[in-house]
């Protein structure tokens, strides 16, 4: 499935991967956009509550996800700041506001794994156990979540992925091990797979260099959303569930490959 990421606070790397007309957006209306782009979830992350940029209360950032569950029917991931103590305030709002819809909440590291399981837990939301590339560490994120009496049927692992050209293989390896091990009885490895795709593949120099910079490569809108399209597709391959993408053209692009490989006969 594929998953339309939306911020509440655009950035750099944000706005190259998005065309001009959605940029003064809201997210709640980003959210509509992509719904009607034909996107199977929403990811919003809300990257206006880290200290370092907008500072954004626990009480704003529920409100923006209130709006959200208001005005889109799809399902929805939720995706801290990435600052731990700030993360632990405002996924607990998140949690209560969203009491009952099973979002899923990220991300459960090894070290903040209590935080975010105790605020999914206390909304009956799912949580994504993100490791860094590392196959032992994905295992033991989703151990420590179970032994803290979390539902492995709520974890969604994130390995840690890498674009096209920055590691793509090695993360390729790594899924692929998950799952023969999952194959072969270890249920600590047989969560389903969230990956970045978009987030990756939008922070390398070769989808967000300009074409004045680069004139023989190309307009970096295409090539950008080219980019993004062909990292997803190894990742599906790599065996990759959910596909949380930002280029809406990428992710039509991955749409009609999944629809081909499906079809084919």
């Amino acid at each position: 499935t594929c998953s339309s990421e939306i911020p509440d606070v655009l950035d750099e790397n944000w706005a190259l991967s998005v065309n001009a007309d959605l940029r003064k957006l809201s997210p709640r209306e980003l959210a509509a956009r992509a719904e009607a782009l034909g996107a199977d979830l929403i990811c919003l992350r809300l990257i206006g509550a880290h200290p370092d940029r907008e500072d954004r209360s626990a009480e704003q950032c529920a409100g923006i996800v209130g709006e959200i569950l208001q005005s889109s029917g799809l399902p929805l991931i939720v995706m801290g700041s990435g600052e731990a103590e700030k993360d632990r305030i405002v996924l607990s709002a998140v949690s209560e506001v969203c009491r009952g819809e099973n979002v899923l909440l990220g991300s459960a590291t090894e070290d903040t794994y209590k935080i975010v399981a105790q605020a999914a837990a206390a909304g009956g939301h799912s949580v994504i156990a993100e490791s860094p590339i590392d196959i032992n560490i994905a295992k033991q994120v989703n151990v420590l979540l179970s032994d803290a009496g979390f539902d492995s049927g709520r974890i969604v692992m994130d390995p840690t992925t890498g674009a096209l050209g920055y590691g793509l293989e090695y993360t390729y390896s790594i899924m692929e091990r998950a799952r023969l091990g999952a194959l072969a009885g270890d249920r600590m490895l047989a969560m389903p797979f969230v990956v970045f795709a978009g987030a990756e593949a939008w922070r390398v120099k070769e989808a967000r260099i300009s074409e004045k910079e680069q004139p023989e490569w190309g307009p970096e809108e295409k090539r950008g959303a080219l980019w993004e399209s062909v990292t997803a597709w190894a990742l599906l391959q790599a065996g990759a569930d959910i596909l949380v993408m930002r280029s809406p053209q990428a992710i039509s692009w991955t749409r009609a490959y999944i629809n081909e490989i499906m079809n084919h006969k």
